[in-house]
């Protein structure tokens, strides 16, 4: 009699175990309702009640004083107290200083001397500047030609860049996109910003703008520019800032483009274990396997290559100031996460910045921090999207109906499957696998996205809705 009690009690027990379990799952799986949320909040200096809008668009030039550039030139002249790296090591244990002195000397003797070029690359982009929500947002503003209107099915494009990157990335991307030149049935009037706190846009000057304040931004800009609806594309944090808006605006978002198609909620991160244990069961092709799998290896490079994440997302103000007043520890810190960003057969090799991006684009891009001190603001962005107040949001739970496309190249961030992604974008129109590529797609292979961009906007169908 007893051990039928004693079984009774397990049997009991294990029922309501298996019963919490469950319940638990359910609740931690089942997607959220789109949360309210406020989308005209002050981020500006002082008290909002003080604040005067002002709806204005403003011409933006780039104007660097030669003084500013010749205090640059001086910063790097000065000598390097640099430690030599260990015998038989190249970037293992983060920048070269040898690579890193060959940089700077290029930097400060080739470079600088030829900055009315790299100024004037940056000021044949037609850029503007207006105030949304108390900040001045920068952004370059590129329409079609009356040509292109003729033979094209035109479209707005809300083009968002992330960090170390700025809207440098996309110099070669842009012209494609414009041009009616190119091979497909679509233009773009494209607009690209500068991120809050990145470049030439300001800085929030109170907590909590995170990516979904980041995007609620970008939203209102593009309504300020007369765009009730648009196409989104971006990678890195302007992918997050993109479903963000995609999320909470989906009445003004015509189809969402990312090539960083990353998903963290809790049924995503189970069934990217479950997957590790039958990968090809959930891809179109079993060449596709490394792009996601195994996921214990995926997380353990992402482990070791994201100690700037953790500074940032712990202590942006500390690494801030260290980075804002040296320039050569600027370009240590920003030229690392480009050599990681080639490919594996590439991170050891001196010569990869210059074979995979270029060195003047990348100190382009490296001057936009420089010239803008905008490297704690930038950095302060990671802190922003770990707070509590984001985290409960929980957007990754919530459905959107947009249209979505992925892009994955071969050596980004790993990204997850469409098994995990409808969860999320049950309108998953489009899926792409490409066996090369990495974490700055529009700077590396402008074209290849640009065919992406493009294959995914065809697939939409939207030939009826042709702008004028």
């Amino acid at each position: 009699m007893k051990c039928l009690i004693v079984f009774g009690l397990i049997v009991a027990l294990f029922g309501a175990f298996v019963g919490y379990g469950y319940v638990v799952f359910t609740d931690l799986t089942k997607p959220l309702p789109k949360p309210e949320f406020k989308d005209d909040t002050y981020w500006g200096p002082g008290d909002v009640k003080d604040f005067v809008p002002d709806n204005k668009i403003y011409e933006f030039k780039l104007q660097v004083p030669q003084s500013e550039i010749d205090d640059l030139r001086k910063e790097l002249n000065r000598t390097l107290r640099l430690t030599e790296p260990l015998d038989g090591i190249a970037f293992e244990y983060g920048f070269n200083t040898y690579a890193l002195q060959q940089f700077v000397d290029y930097w400060r003797d080739n470079y600088l001397t030829k900055w009315d070029e790299r100024q004037e690359l940056f000021n044949s982009f037609k850029q503007y500047k207006t105030e949304i929500q108390g900040l001045n947002i920068h952004y370059i503003h590129e329409k079609v030609s009356e040509e292109a209107k003729e033979k094209k099915h035109v479209y707005p494009l809300l083009l968002l860049h992330g960090w170390p990157g700025s809207v440098r990335e996309f110099f070669d991307f842009i012209p494609m996109l414009t041009k009616h030149s190119n091979i497909t049935d679509y233009a773009f009037e494209v607009v690209a910003p500068s991120l809050v706190g990145y470049g030439w846009s300001d800085a929030a000057t109170r907590p909590g703008f995170n990516a979904a304040e980041m995007a609620t931004v970008m939203r209102n800009l593009m309504l300020r520019l007369g765009h009730k609806k648009f196409f989104i594309q971006g990678g890195d944090w302007g992918s997050i800032i993109g479903s963000n808006l995609a999320t909470l605006y989906p009445e003004n978002v015509i189809g969402y483009h990312s090539n960083m198609c990353v998903l963290h909620s809790p049924l995503a991160i189970l069934k990217g274990i479950y997957g590790s244990f039958f990968p090809e069961k959930y891809l179109p092709s079993r060449f596709f396997v490394d792009h996601h799998f195994p996921v214990w290896d995926k997380w353990l490079n992402l482990l070791q290559e994201s100690g700037y994440f953790h500074i940032q997302a712990t202590k942006p103000d500390t690494i801030g100031a260290a980075l804002t007043s040296s320039p050569v520890g600027l370009a240590s810190y920003i030229l690392e996460k480009f050599q990681t960003c080639t490919n594996p057969g590439l991170q050891q090799d001196f010569g990869a910045i210059v074979t995979v991006f270029g060195l003047e684009a990348v100190l382009d891009n490296l001057m936009v921090y420089y010239l803008t001190n905008s490297a704690t603001t930038a950095a302060r962005f990671y802190l922003e999207n770990v707070s509590k107040a984001y985290r409960d949001l929980q957007l990754d739970r919530v459905q959107s109906p947009v249209p979505m496309g992925c892009a994955r190249f071969r050596f980004d961030l790993a990204s997850v499957t469409d098994w995990q992604l409808r969860d999320k974008f049950p309108n998953l129109t489009h899926s792409m696998y490409f066996q090369q590529g990495s974490h700055f797609a529009a700077l590396e292979m402008p074209a290849m996205l640009f065919n992406d961009f493009t294959a995914f906007v065809g697939k939409i169908g939207l030939h009826g809705e042709k702008r004028k």
